[in-house]
């Protein structure tokens, strides 16, 4: 009797295959992108993979979606886009991602290795193009290499200072067979949790009489919350945050003062200007916080913790200067001072100088919280969504009156745009923080220039059911430019009146629910109503078309030359 083979075809892996399961070894969940001719293979693939595709309308809010997502949970966000101009539309994604130290995986497709350098349908060099806005970019021309670059690509987004990193992929690759080529994983050295430095900081803050701590966004990417206040509790010293820094720190807590800079609280200005020490940790002493920097706290040392060491004396020169993880430097500090003799309060006379500094501002507040404006509207929300909400901003005045009349007390609960000032950032943000938090109250404020351009994605939150809540702003004009022409170009409002859609139509056009409200109008049971609603809202307030944000520091000036509501500068240190 012959004897009868039998055999099992085997199937080579292939590059798209090994990219949906290096998302997959890395724990990645959604991907946000918009597929085309050169990443095919790879949306091919991942229908026989456990990973979420979110579909947007726009490559950018494919960014800025995964960048909301990674901000939210401080896992690296994931987006995805074909080549030439589905690459292109990304890169303000990327830079909004860079400036910000938010870690993303960019994953593009790329024409075929035979195709390339020939000007071939929609090619472009989107790794020479995006190097200048990323922390590292990958052209994967051997498919024996993707699996592990994949890998290496989410290693470096996520350690030391955080970024975005691309990979791009030409299609053939995604096609070809190929074996994962082992697995390196890159060696981080631990920053030291102790050292002269840390002893450094801790005598200085120790000795100082009018100390500032002043926590960035490192501390928020870091986790550092607790380390945070167990610093600040144990020695008495109050807490300013930059922008990006809001929520990590909580604003009902007594030793909390606000934030500083350009349309920074008047009273934190000044605090800034009259403090012996400045105790910056993950922050990077940014020019909106600043102002002209031979002026800026002229009477402080400084001590600057962040992981990049490239920013430690920058901008301003640190008295102590520690390349370190912010947790880990501050945990560190902390353990300095956990004598009784060390936690004595002798700071109680700075604090009560800058509470009376700031009771003018909180009587003007008082005064303009019954009057129908972004005060009152940020009330209501808060009141009405509640502790465990998440507010995503947009870039102009709404997004400075959110950061000063917003009280945030839920960490990590403020994103928005703040190196790069992004507008069309929310509405897209929003999508990757609903997914990361789906059962959380999220709510954008936005303008109503920012909020039109990404506005498409109003389809994107339809599709997937998403519970967001939008208020816009609506004075229309870009409003903030004109704010700079009405004070620095005599009124010359040189193209800044801006038109839109009728917002409760444009919702209902997309299956979606609107309100507009007026002055006049009960702006609580506007909030209420949206919030009770299931799915998304948008409520189009219009408010008055000449508001402005004030305090205001003229770009470049310093702290004494702050512009009043009035007109008049601030005065005196």
């Amino acid at each position: 009797m012959e004897n009868t083979a039998f055999s099992i075809e085997y199937k080579p892996r292939t590059g798209s295959e090994a990219m949906c399961e290096a998302l997959l070894d890395e724990g990645v969940e959604y991907l946000f992108g918009y597929p085309g001719g050169a990443i095919m293979p790879f949306y091919d693939a991942l229908p026989d993979y456990p990973l979420k595709h979110v579909l947007v309308r726009h490559e950018q809010a494919a960014a800025h979606a995964a960048d909301g997502y990674a901000r939210a949970t401080g896992r690296v966000g994931v987006l995805v886009a074909t080549s030439g101009p589905g690459a292109t539309n990304i890169v303000t994604g990327l830079a909004t991602a860079q400036m910000d130290s938010v870690p993303l995986v960019a994953i593009t497709g790329q024409v075929g290795r035979p195709a390339m350098g020939k000007d071939s349908f929609q090619e472009t060099n989107v790794m020479g193009m995006t190097l200048p806005f990323t922390k590292h970019s990958f052209l994967v021309e051997d498919p024996d290499e993707l699996y592990p670059t994949m890998r290496r690509a989410f290693e470096i987004a996520r350690s030391g200072r955080p970024g975005p990193v691309l990979v791009d992929v030409p299609k053939d690759v995604q096609f070809a067979a190929c074996n994962d080529n082992g697995y390196r994983r890159l060696r981080e050295v631990p920053q030291p949790a102790a050292g002269p430095a840390l002893e450094a900081a801790a005598a200085l803050l120790r000795k100082a009489k009018r100390p500032l701590i002043l926590a960035g966004h490192g501390v928020i990417l870091s986790g550092a919350e607790k380390e945070l206040r167990l610093l600040a509790e144990r020695t008495g010293t109050p807490v300013v945050t930059t922008l990006l820094g809001i929520s990590a720190f909580p604003d009902d807590h007594p030793l909390y003062i606000g934030w500083p800079g350009m349309h920074g609280a008047a009273s934190v200005n000044r605090a800034i200007d009259k403090s012996d020490l400045l105790f910056a940790v993950g922050m990077r002493f940014d020019d909106r916080i600043t102002g002209a920097v031979d002026k800026f706290a002229r009477n402080a040392q400084v001590v600057h913790i962040d992981v990049d060491p490239s920013e430690l004396g920058k901008v301003i020169r640190p008295t102590v200067g520690i390349a370190a993880d912010a947790k880990l430097a501050l945990r560190g500090i902390a353990g300095c001072f956990e004598d009784a003799e060390d936690r004595e309060d002798n700071r109680a006379e700075w604090r009560a100088e800058i509470a009376k500094s700031q009771e003018p501002e909180k009587k003007r507040e008082d005064e303009a919280r019954g009057e129908y404006g972004p005060i009152r509207i940020m009330d209501a929300i808060k009141a009405t969504a509640g502790e465990e909400m998440r507010l995503v901003t947009d870039v102009g005045q709404h997004q400075m009156w959110a950061a000063q009349f917003f009280e945030f007390t839920k960490y990590n609960s403020h994103i928005t745009s703040g190196g790069l000032g992004t507008m069309g950032f929310a509405l897209p943000a929003a999508v990757g923080v609903a997914f990361a938090y789906p059962d959380e109250p999220v709510w954008v404020v936005a303008g109503d220039g920012g909020f039109q351009m990404n506005i498409q994605e109003l389809a994107t939150i339809r599709d997937f059911g998403l519970n967001i809540k939008v208020a816009i702003l609506n004075n229309g004009y870009l409003g903030m430019v004109r704010q700079w022409q009405q004070f620095f170009h005599n009124r010359r409002y040189s193209e800044t009146p801006i038109s839109g859609p009728r917002y409760e139509d444009l919702a209902a056009s997309y299956g979606l629910s609107g309100r507009t409200v007026r002055e006049g109008d009960d702006v609580e049971a506007a909030i209420r109503w949206a919030q009770e609603t299931p799915g998304c809202v948008i409520l189009d307030f219009h408010i008055d078309p000449e508001a402005n944000v004030f305090p205001m520091i003229p770009s470049g000036m310093s702290v004494n030359e702050m512009i009043e509501e009035s007109g008049a500068a601030y005065g005196g240190a």
